[in-house]
């Protein structure tokens, strides 16, 4: 019996800071943005799946990687990535996938999401799926806004969302 590898990690360059990329040798376990110090990310996957550890990336952390580079030079509108969504059920799994369904360059309002996700008076909800999702961008959370058509916070940084935003909207639909 072969062992599966430990998951590995890089940290990858982007227009909005670096994109911390997690994989195991089958699937991404988060790919997203980081703001801060990683440690404290790394020790919250490993409380999950063990040790994370530096080193060369397995290849779906190299074909995100590589995606996020087409997906920030407009040559990409959607990701074709395995991720592990294992530890995200029920409702918030139900919000993800229609988050998914929003196409690219346009936006829904967390209602809208809670309408095609199957319950209408779970905007909130909506919003706690999207906030902590480990798979921003590629789960395109971005493209959800607030009912007045604002962007909302965005983890705190509402500039990522614009930005995002700004770049599907320039890319033409």
């Amino acid at each position: 019996m072969i062992a599966a590898l430990a998951p590995r990690f890089l940290l990858h360059p982007s227009p909005v800071g670096e994109v911390l990329i997690v994989a195991s040798d089958e699937a991404l376990l988060t790919v997203h943005p980081i703001h801060g110090p990683v440690e404290p990310e790394l020790e919250g996957l490993a409380r999950r799946y063990g040790d994370v550890e530096p080193g060369p990336a397995h290849p779906p952390a190299r074909r995100a990687a590589d995606q996020l580079d087409e997906y920030f030079a407009r040559e990409r509108r959607a990701f074709d990535l395995p991720l592990d969504l294992g530890a995200t059920t029920g409702f918030t799994r139900l919000a993800l996938e229609a988050i998914r369904q929003i196409p690219y360059g346009e936006t829904a309002g967390y209602g809208e999401v809670a309408i095609a996700a199957g319950s209408p008076g779970a905007a909130r909800a909506v919003g706690t799926a999207c906030a902590t999702t480990p798979f921003s961008i590629v789960i395109p959370v971005h493209r959800v806004v607030r009912a007045d058509g604002s962007l909302g916070e965005y983890g705190g940084h509402p500039e990522v969302k614009r930005f995002l935003v700004d770049l599907e909207r320039a890319a033409g639909v």
